[in-house]
């Protein structure tokens, strides 16, 4: 990453997620099945949404962006249960439009949350992150790997009462 500014890195990784997904529905539209470009842009984004709610929010939130983080976690667990649902496709043997329709379902899904992260919680990658975060991330996007098992943390269905109070307890105190 050298001395790239964070918040064009992480930006970048969002075309690339973008592109991994557009060229397996190009394959599908030419009547191909190769799962590869999918496959890798399903890792990448599971990767980015890793280093996302481990390294950048945290410290972007108690900075005091609560609600904005609130929504892209909320994002982060629909997002994940698309790529759920892809990869099931891809093992079900699923027929090209199913495959096509999820994907599109995905961009769109993309689209309106990048549309939001970019402006909102990226420039602040650049300004709020204390120096060892920074450095953390950097390094991460660098070399990191998600770990084995780790889901985000509203992958599972739903359940806006547990996500208000799990907000709050993660709200800085105030003196």
């Amino acid at each position: 990453m050298t001395d790239e500014i964070l918040s064009v890195v992480l930006e970048r990784e969002h075309h690339e997620i973008d592109r991994g997904i557009e060229a397996f529905i190009e394959q599908l539209d030419g009547g191909g099945l190769q799962p590869e470009p999918l496959n890798a842009a399903m890792e990448a984004l599971r990767r980015h949404i890793y280093l996302e709610e481990t390294f950048l929010f945290p410290p972007v939130r108690e900075a005091g962006l609560v609600m904005p983080i609130f929504v892209m976690l909320r994002e982060h667990g629909e997002l994940w249960r698309t790529l759920d649902v892809l990869a099931d496709l891809l093992v079900d043997g699923a027929n090209s439009e199913q495959l096509r329709d999820t994907c599109r379902q995905l961009l769109g899904h993309l689209e309106q949350h990048n549309s939001k992260e970019e402006p909102v919680i990226y420039p602040r990658a650049d300004t709020d992150l204390p120096s060892q975060v920074s450095a953390e991330l950097a390094r991460f996007i660098e070399t990191g790997r998600r770990p084995d098992g780790w889901v985000c943390q509203q992958a599972g269905p739903f359940n806006p009462a547990a996500a208000s109070v799990a907000a709050l307890r993660t709200r800085p105190e105030t003196s």
